[in-house]
């Protein structure tokens, strides 16, 4: 038995604590060091809370239940915190009690971790990750594929801390639109930088690590190498999983009916000229999100952040001292910093029509020149999107049958910036919808789950003006506002300008959860996707079967 005591406890934090800074060695600020004094904080609490995957399926099941016009927890900001002694926590993750009497086999299959170890101060468990997927398309003999072995880690010491790491090996051979994508952007999408593999295929890795401290009911503090997602639809125009892992550093403050979120990044920009002993040139980020819950039904929420590189012209930058004050807005410190850093604001609504029934919304200002507007229509610095959607739980009042329907749409030259370095966007991807912006886009989802059987089909439909080699039609958040098609700053500017193209993505699979712990399952499924556009159609029909362990959200519908 392992006896763990308040003394060791503390060595131990401070060896996790130390580690983790490891990942902003190039971050020369006060955050490591206000991070390791966070985590040597009371000890003694009896507070305890688990971070949930950031997975869509395990969020809907919780959702279930927190769109209940009781349920006062806030639901905007994932991964979500949770508490595993509510007493559907296990429920809501489908985790049965094991038979008795069954055998060792059959629990580790079916039932438990593969590894625990569990004492009244520590739970571990670790756990096989894989992902064994092979496709075929309709009309061609290649062979698509993905091959990924990985561990999780996942542990608990004493009731205030928790801690997750888990590491990725991929090879894989890719549907053709993706493999342009790598080819394109260098990154698999929604993971890391791709390397050749053999004669058409592409070898990555991905590694993500978490520290979350609780040490009281009020407060959270969580240090990692992850991902984040602002937001209660499908897509979040705020901040979203779309883009690989990154270092951060966030504060969960919740007070009466507030929640209040500060989250500190560190981003890389791969196309920005690099050498070898410097690595990537980084850019930071700053979020603020403060999140209330006006009525039992009616939760909003308020957005800022503010995206600055680390070197420029004047120097190497660093992490701006300014915007570390949790309680500040970001315009007013830019403007008196006399920097021109990427700052945008935003908003959120969840309204909970019914206990079963849900609209929520989302409003990003990239820019606004309100003055200028007045002299024409169409002003390029009048940079926004919104989105707009519906949750059905129990449709028909059938147990477990879900749809959600939303409709998302982002002017032109949204997240982008004069100087591309401080674009949103971290590792060649968008850290908000995959599409970029200049486009228009609805997703339906219906799923309907029977015990371990999950049925699911998915239906995307979007509308862009895509930019050809040699325009800037506002898509492409990569280029430079500066290069803009009519010019900086011109008038005329709307949504879907410039090559106007229609994308439809169509999923339909079936699954068999085999183990909830592990979220190990069997799918099968058929994707179907067409691209039109003046110059061409392209129709890709696709089957797949899959063996994997679903922890995370991977988005192909693009």
């Amino acid at each position: 038995m392992f006896i763990i005591n308040k003394h060791l406890k503390t060595i131990i934090l401070a060896i996790v604590s130390l580690a983790y800074s490891s990942l902003f060695k190039h971050l020369k600020s006060p955050i490591t060091i206000a991070t390791l004094l966070f985590f040597f904080l009371s000890a003694n609490s009896i507070f305890s809370q688990q971070t949930l995957p950031l997975n869509r399926h395990i969020n809907q099941s919780f959702e279930r239940e927190l769109n209940k016009t009781t349920s006062t927890q806030h639901t905007d900001f994932k991964p979500l915190i949770f508490s595993p002694e509510s007493p559907n926590y296990d429920s809501l993750l489908m985790i049965n009690k094991k038979p008795q009497h069954s055998s060792y086999i059959k629990r580790k299959l079916f039932y438990e971790n593969f590894i625990i170890v569990d004492t009244n101060n520590f739970h571990l468990t670790i756990d096989p990750l894989f992902n064994f997927e092979f496709s075929k398309e309709k009309d061609n003999d290649t062979k698509y594929y993905t091959n990924t072995r990985g561990v999780n880690v996942k542990g608990r010491i004493g009731k205030t801390l928790t801690f997750q790491s888990n590491f990725y090996e991929n090879q894989g051979v890719f549907y053709d639109y993706i493999s342009d994508y790598v080819k394109k952007y260098r990154v698999v999408p929604g993971q890391g930088l791709a390397k050749a593999y053999k004669n058409n295929g592409s070898d990555y890795a991905w590694v993500t690590g978490l520290i979350s401290y609780s040490p009281s009911k009020y407060f959270n503090f969580q240090f990692g190498n992850g991902k984040n997602f602002i937001g209660n639809g499908y897509r979040s125009l705020l901040l979203s999983d779309n883009s690989f892992n990154y270092p951060f550093f966030k504060i969960t403050t919740n007070i009466w009916k507030f929640q209040y979120t500060n989250l500190y990044t560190s981003f890389i920009d791969i196309n920005a000229p690099h050498t070898y002993q410097g690595g990537f040139q980084r850019k930071y980020g700053t979020f603020h999100y403060l999140s209330y819950n006006l009525c039992k039904r009616l939760q909003i929420g308020l957005f800022e952040a503010v995206i600055w590189q680390a070197a420029d012209s004047t120097g190497n930058r660093g992490f701006e001292i300014g915007y570390l004050n949790p309680v500040i807005f970001y315009r007013p410190v830019e403007f008196s910093l006399g920097s021109p850093d990427n700052s945008l604001m935003g908003a959120n609504l969840n309204f909970k029509i019914s206990g079963k029934t849900s609209f929520y919304s989302q409003f990003i200002l990239d820019d606004l020149d309100i003055g200028k507007s007045k002299l024409g229509k169409g002003f390029i610095l009048n940079k926004y999107g919104y989105q707009l959607g519906f949750k059905f739980f129990d449709l028909f009042t059938i147990n477990n049958l879900y749809f959600q329907t939303e409709y998302n749409r982002v002017q032109p030259y949204v997240y982008s910036h004069k100087t591309p370095m401080q674009n949103y966007a971290h590792y060649n991807q968008a850290l908000a919808h995959p599409l970029g912006a200049n486009f228009k886009e609805s997703v339906s989802i219906i799923n309907y789950r029977y015990k371990n059987i999950f049925i699911e089909f998915k239906f995307n439909y979007a509308l862009y003006g895509a930019d050809t080699l040699n325009s800037h039609w506002g898509k492409n958040i990569f280029k430079s506002d500066y290069d803009a098609q009519l010019g900086y700053p011109s008038y005329d500017n709307a949504v879907c300008q410039g090559y106007e193209t229609r994308l439809m993505y169509q999923n339909i699979s079936l699954s068999y959860l085999l183990n909830p712990k592990t979220r190990m399952n069997i799918s099968v499924g058929y994707t179907n996707r067409t691209l039109i556009n003046d110059a061409e159609t392209l129709k890709s029909n696709y089957f797949y079967i899959a063996f994997r362990t679903s922890l995370i959200n991977l988005y192909n519908d693009f």
